[in-house]
């Protein structure tokens, strides 16, 4: 339809509410009347913070990363540096380092006696503080040299252009963070070129089977814009890939995530953990209750859960895609 042409009316679906609108002005106003009604707000940093840690209490997600890790990376990092007297690395958005030091471990333990040089692009202080205090209480990682630019993905991006230095890297990986950038495509295609031969590009994301999946199709408009930004999946990745004409494989990795709690009105972990997948400060107490019962309702179907032992189990699965350069 056009520019100046008035829409027909329709019903929409947000979440299983059902809207009927007559032209895009009113859809645009009315939506934003029912989805969005004050004070449902986005979570700060520290409030993102707090439910993220909730969230790991509770849920796979590191376990599975670490069964990537045990399983199918020590295969697809014996040929990086293709015999060089140092191995370069680069990890973005790597928060406090936990599942970095993870992988150079595993990249020392693959290529015994070869230096690492492991860059970081972080952009908040305190992650790169902890991870600092992490790498300095570590006796293992001898031939290891770390360095942290704090910057966003984006702004080492534009760094990087302006001084027209591009460095290569023999593995760069992007761990649940391109939710967070603009332009996937455009982050995507800088640190391919960023790669040197035989190397590799790892990118860890949300399955496209995950429940989250289901839960953003349906309720990504009747929530708070977030900086946590947007709402992809590794299904989203491919179509970029197959677009750049890149090589590539996927490794899909089961997660788990306990939800239990969120279903009982009050419980302070039901609370965070309602508070995350939403990305909505107080979701329990400041959404519209039709809102909040319908998506209550959609978490309990096949496509976001499961039930065991008398728990509601969230599918968190993972997907580790490895790009080739």
């Amino acid at each position: 339809m056009g520019p100046g042409h008035e829409s027909q009316s329709s019903d929409i679906q947000c979440g299983g509410i059902s809207l009927q609108l007559l032209t895009n002005t009113s859809l645009a106003l009315l939506s934003k009347e029912l989805c969005v009604i004050q004070p449902m707000r986005s979570l700060t940093v520290d409030e993102y913070a707090k439910a993220f840690k909730s969230f790991l209490d509770h849920s796979t997600e590191h376990q599975c990363m670490d069964q990537f890790n045990k399983k199918e990376l020590p295969g697809i990092i014996t040929s990086l540096g293709n015999g060089k007297s140092a191995i370069n690395v680069l990890g973005v958005g790597s928060g406090t380092g936990e599942q970095d030091l993870k992988m150079i471990r595993i990249i020392q333990a693959m290529h015994p006696g070869t230096f690492i040089k492991n860059e970081v692009i972080e952009p908040n202080p305190q992650h790169i503080l902890s991870y600092k205090d992490a790498v300095r209480n570590s006796f293992d990682l001898k031939n290891v040299s770390f360095t942290w630019h704090q910057l966003t993905s984006m702004e080492y991006e534009k760094q990087a252009k302006e001084q027209k230095i591009q460095k290569k890297y023999d593995f760069i990986h992007l761990i649940q963070m391109l939710y967070r950038v603009e332009d996937t495509a455009s982050t995507i295609r800088f640190f391919h070129s960023c790669l040197d031969c035989y190397a590799k590009l790892l990118i860890i994301i949300l399955s496209g089977n995950s429940g989250w999946a289901s839960i953003w199709k349906k309720y990504r408009h009747c929530l708070p814009p977030t900086d946590s930004g947007h709402y992809i999946t590794a299904d989203d990745i491919e179509v970029v890939l197959k677009r750049m004409e890149l090589t590539y494989q996927v490794y899909d990795f089961p997660s788990a995530w306990d939800i239990t709690e969120c279903f009982i009105d009050g419980d302070t972990t039901g609370g965070h953990t309602l508070d995350f997948l939403t990305g909505t400060k107080d979701f329990m107490n400041t959404a519209p209750q039709d809102l909040k019962q319908s998506l209550l309702q959609a978490l309990r179907q096949p496509e976001c859960s499961t039930k065991k032992d008398g728990r509601i189990i969230f599918r968190n699965d993972l997907s580790m895609i490895v790009v080739h350069s």
